[in-house]
């Protein structure tokens, strides 16, 4: 996948992306770091896929490191903000990629926690960091961006509602946020065939991506999403603060 951004677009520009040594989160961390920003990779348990990544973007020149949080931890998500205040002095671009739910051995409430509080938590707690005319991009799915009218497959739901939910809360924080100077949008797309989520839903519900491929005409692969989620963060806010990725006369 070609990068999106023009080089330098982003140089003197931080940006952090939760979730980012892997998937849609490190091909958007690359797409960045190409366009000139200093960049954040954030993860949770993946340490060595992360430093692989911040090392090969500085062996292209670039300027990379890696800060671990668990965001369902608000002392480690604190902790992450510090970091990055205390290398790059603020925060131009965040990113909240980081979303699960479908893990195996969670708790009950896990997908609502993770999907809803810990990214209230996160923007809340990022917000004295991010400097003037930062942008905030949430990223979620059509199948959660609409649940609330469209059905969902069954293994998927309540991470749709608590990715929902989230998407609510966040919003409810736009006028906050506008008084800041911080712009805000919500990246939806369409089922994205590679991601962690799909291969679930996959061994979940055989046949689900090639079914909502015949039904929709294409699905995104992590590269073309994560360009998508990267035009997010510099191309103007659209309208309701929605972009929209593949799709959507299934939904609307």
């Amino acid at each position: 996948m070609t990068n999106p951004l023009t080089p330098q677009l982003l140089a003197g520009k931080t940006a952090l992306v939760t979730g980012s040594s892997r998937g849609i989160g490190a091909d958007t961390v690359r797409y960045f770091a190409e366009a000139g920003a200093k960049v954040v990779i954030n993860f949770r348990n993946k340490e060595a896929r992360a430093i692989k990544l911040a090392e090969a973007l500085r062996a292209e020149g670039a300027t990379a490191i890696t800060v671990g949080a668990d965001l369902t931890d608000p002392a480690s998500v604190a902790g992450m903000i510090d970091t990055v205040k205390a290398e790059f002095g603020g925060i131009d671009i965040l990113v909240m990629n980081a979303s699960g739910g479908m893990e195996s051995g969670m708790a009950e409430d896990y997908a609502m926690v993770l999907n809803r509080d810990s990214q209230v938590n996160l923007l809340e707690t990022a917000l004295p960091a991010l400097n003037p005319g930062a942008r905030v991009v949430f990223v979620t799915s059509h199948q959660a961006h609409f649940i609330n009218n469209t059905p969902t497959m069954p293994e998927y739901e309540p991470v749709a509602r608590s990715k929902r939910a989230g998407e609510d809360a966040l919003r409810a924080k736009l006028p906050e946020l506008a008084a800041a100077g911080i712009e805000f949008v919500v990246v939806s797309g369409d089922m994205i065939e590679g991601t962690i989520t799909a291969t679930l839903l996959e061994r979940a519900n055989p046949g689900a991506i090639s079914a909502r491929k015949e039904s929709a005409g294409k699905v995104y692969n992590v590269g073309e999403f994560a360009a998508e989620v990267a035009l997010a963060a510099v191309e103007p806010v659209p309208a309701n603060n929605t972009r929209y990725v593949g799709d959507i006369s299934d939904f609307s």
